[in-house]
């Protein structure tokens, strides 16, 4: 029997450790990407999981609020390892994301007015403006299968652009009409474009086809309702400790209660939170500017990790404005900012598949009730494209439709969404040539 065809052999737990910690490091490319490293290393070269269960475990994750990709590596870590292994791999998959970011923010507040540093900014601003637009493009190409469709994701962006509905309202909304189109017109309502199953085959795995469930992944009430109660515990505690030290209403606390929220509404990906975090951190808290938030969604797409650890940047600048620990610990209150909006934004990504793993282990058969997710993706598309139409107002007119008029911006911007668009080219390389060329056009003029 060839290597090929025997089983791997038995995983440990410190073998796990290290590709998770390996992972949280190169995990570029955004979901896709991230999703693309962990079947071509865990299904294809190690062979720890086979292909149906890698996609079986990535549909749950598709229809859960929040980043899937991080919720994918804490259910192969909670399948291989228990609820140790999915904690240690989803803590991994966003850790040195988190001190990335707390380093670059730092840089970006210390030093973002330094000529070097601005012009980068220059170039990047308009390359994430693109990459918004192509975004929305991509979802939608993939989600607006008929005129129904359409329509929603046309409402929804009326919604926010005219009426300035929060995100959580139309994303209720949406749910609710795509529960009620499944069972009026379940045509119009099916998930197109998704993650199906494969024939391919790479030989035994060690979580094969029929490979038995572990004994720690099947349903039992006991475990839902202990996992409920310590999530909530745990939530519940750091809260309390967060309101006792600052009150309800200091900047920590409201930044763990909003962040909660968000994570609660993430349908849809990063892309789909950001209108959502842009309301309340820009609008609501005024924890920082709208310019800062692109300028924070550039680093967030420059870093490894989850997209969404762009809450992590806005954490970091609500400390740091806020002066939350006074003037003299600026650095100590963004990154405890950073952190507190980091935990709150995972938390539940933890929960759901601790709690829900076991109800999916339950039956390997597709899962059901899509339709929802179908009307919520679909209003997502128009909530993106409003941030795209809000970025471009701010980035090629940044002191309003009276001032000047950022020519060379429009140009970066249109060449990276070509770029993007026709030539295929990476989301790392089209903005680090951006970049590059905003340090250029600075340094020049």
């Amino acid at each position: 029997m060839s290597d090929h065809e025997a089983a791997p052999a038995p995983v440990s737990l410190s073998e796990a450790f290290k590709y998770w910690l390996k992972l949280g490091f190169i995990s570029f490319g955004g979901p896709a990407g991230q999703i693309s490293m962990m079947h071509q290393e865990l299904v294809e070269k190690r062979r720890w999981i086979s292909e149906r269960r890698f996609l079986h475990a990535l549909n749950y994750c598709m229809l859960l609020p929040g980043p899937e990709a991080t919720q994918l590596a804490v259910y192969i870590g909670w399948m291989m390892h228990g609820v140790g292994g999915g904690i240690i791999a989803g803590t991994l998959f966003v850790l040195p994301s988190l001190f990335i970011l707390i380093g670059l923010s730092w840089v970006y507040m210390a030093f973002g007015s330094v000529p070097a540093v601005a012009g980068i900014l220059y170039g990047i601003k308009p390359a994430v403006t693109a990459i918004v637009v192509f975004a929305a493009w991509r979802i939608g190409s993939r989600a607006l299968k008929n005129n129904v469709l359409w329509a929603m994701a046309a409402a929804a962006f009326v919604a926010i652009f005219a009426f300035d509905i929060p995100f959580p309202a139309i994303v209720l909304a949406a749910g609710v009409l795509g529960y009620v189109g499944g069972q009026v017109a379940p045509d119009k309502f099916k998930a197109g474009g998704g993650h199906g199953s494969s024939d391919k085959d790479y030989g035994p795995a060690l979580i094969d086809d029929h490979t038995p469930s572990p004994e720690h992944t099947r349903f039992s009430w006991g475990r839902l309702i202990g996992y409920s109660a310590v999530g909530l515990a745990i939530w519940g505690g750091v809260m309390a400790a967060l309101a006792a030290s600052g009150g309800w209403h200091g900047v920590l606390t409201q930044i763990g209660w909003f962040f909660t929220k968000a994570a609660l509404f993430t349908f849809g990906g990063a892309y789909a939170v950001l209108p959502y975090v842009y309301q309340g951190g820009v609008e609501h808290y005024q924890w920082l500017t709208g310019p800062q938030m692109i300028d924070g969604l550039a680093l967030g797409e420059t870093t490894p990790g989850p997209l969404i650890m762009v809450v992590a940047f806005v954490g970091f600048i609500g400390g740091w404005t806020k002066e939350i620990f006074g003037t003299d610990s600026l650095l100590l209150a963004g990154a405890a900012g950073a952190t507190v909006a980091t935990f709150f934004t995972f938390l539940p990504s933890f929960l759901f598949i601790l709690i829900g793993g076991p109800l999916v282990e339950a039956t390997h058969g597709d899962l059901k009730f899509t339709a929802p997710l179908t009307g919520i993706t679909a209003a997502v598309v128009g909530v993106i494209l409003n941030l795209a139409m809000f970025f471009a107002y701010h980035v090629l007119w940044p002191h309003g439709f009276a001032g000047v008029f950022e020519w060379f911006s429009a140009l970066i911007g249109i060449a990276a969404f070509i770029a993007l668009f026709r030539y295929k080219i990476g989301i790392m390389q089209v903005i680090g040539a951006c970049a590059a060329a905003g340090l250029a056009f600075k340094l020049i003029f």
